[in-house]
C-alpha cells in the first residue's frame, strides 16, 4: 500500500522537501501500481533488492490513445538501450517523459513484460492472483482502474534487469546493477502511469524472483528551452517542439 499523505514518506529525496512528495510506495514482487501525475512531476524508482523489474506504461491521461511506443522510443533515437537523456514517445512523436537520471543502465525496451500463457509454462501459474502474476495480467488490473482496457495496452519498457541484442540478433538477459540502483522519469505531460513489477520474461532462473520496487514522485517542472535536455539531439528538440505546440494549444503551461 502506498503511504498516505505521501508527505509522510520517513525519507525524502536529497533536496526534496517532504511536502512536494505526492506518491510514495513500495511495490513488493509481483505487484502493481498506478498513478495520475502532472506535468513536470519527477518518479524515481528505486530497486531496494537488485531484484526488482519495473515494468511501465504511460498514456496521456486525459487523451489514453496517446501512449507510449517502445518502437519509437528505440528508432527515433537510433538506440535501444534506455539510460540518461533518453525520451519515452508516444506515437504522436511527442515526449511523455524524459529519463533524467540512471544509476542502473539495466533495462530493456525490445522485449516486453510476461504473459499468462508464459508464466503458466514456467511457474504453473501466471494469473494475478497467484504466486506468480504475469505482468500483462496485473497491468490489465491497472488499466481498468485507470478506465482502459486489454485492448488499450502497448508493449511495455522495463527498468533494472538488462537485456542486449548478440551479434547474432538474439537477446542476451544481463541481470541487475545490484541494490538500490534507481532511475528518474520527468513527466513531459500529464500522465497516467501505470507499473507492473515482475520479473523479466527472459530471467533464466527457475523460481519466480522479484524483489521490491520503491516509487517516489515529486513536484518539480518539465523541461523546457535552454535544458540541455531540449537540445541534446535534433531529434529529441523536435519531440519537445512538438509537445510543447500541443500543450500550448490546449492552454496547458
Amino acid at each position: 500500500m502506498p503511504v498516505l499523505p505521501a508527505r509522510d514518506w520517513p525519507t525524502p529525496p536529497d533536496g526534496i522537501a517532504a511536502e512536494a512528495i505526492v506518491w510514495a510506495e513500495t511495490v513488493a514482487g509481483g505487484n502493481y501500481t498506478h498513478k495520475v501525475l502532472a506535468r513536470g512531476t519527477e518518479v524515481r524508482l528505486t530497486d531496494l533488492t537488485g531484484d526488482a523489474c519495473a515494468h511501465l506504461l504511460l498514456f496521456s491521461a486525459d487523451r489514453p490513445w496517446e501512449r507510449l511506443n517502445a518502437a519509437d522510443t528505440v528508432k527515433v533515437f537510433w538506440n535501444a538501450y534506455l539510460g540518461a537523456g533518453h525520451l519515452l514517445l508516444s506515437d504522436q512523436g511527442r515526449v511523455l517523459a524524459s529519463l533524467t537520471e540512471d544509476t542502473s543502465g539495466r533495462h530493456d525496451a525490445l522485449t516486453g513484460t510476461s504473459t499468462l500463457a508464459r508464466n503458466t509454462a514456467r511457474y504453473g501459474d501466471g494469473s494475478p492472483q497467484s504466486a506468480s502474476p504475469a505482468g500483462r495480467e496485473l497491468f490489465k488490473l491497472a488499466a481498468l482502474k485507470n478506465g482502459l482496457a486489454p485492448r488499450d495496452l502497448p508493449p511495455s519498457v522495463s527498468f533494472f534487469q538488462g537485456v542486449r541484442v548478440a551479434a547474432d540478433g538474439g537477446t542476451e538477459f544481463t541481470g541487475s546493477a545490484g541494490p538500490s540502483a534507481s532511475v528518474t522519469l520527468r513527466a513531459e505531460q500529464p500522465l497516467t502511469v501505470l507499473i507492473a513489477n515482475v520479473p523479466h520474461p527472459l530471467d533464466p532462473r527457475p523460481a519466480y524472483t522479484c524483489g521490491a520496487l520503491e516509487v517516489l514522485a515529486y513536484g518539480a517542472r518539465p523541461t523546457a528551452p535552454g535544458d540541455a535536455l531540449w537540445d541534446d539531439t535534433p531529434e529529441g528538440r523536435r519531440a519537445f517542439l512538438n509537445t510543447a505546440d500541443h500543450l500550448t494549444a490546449r492552454g496547458i503551461a
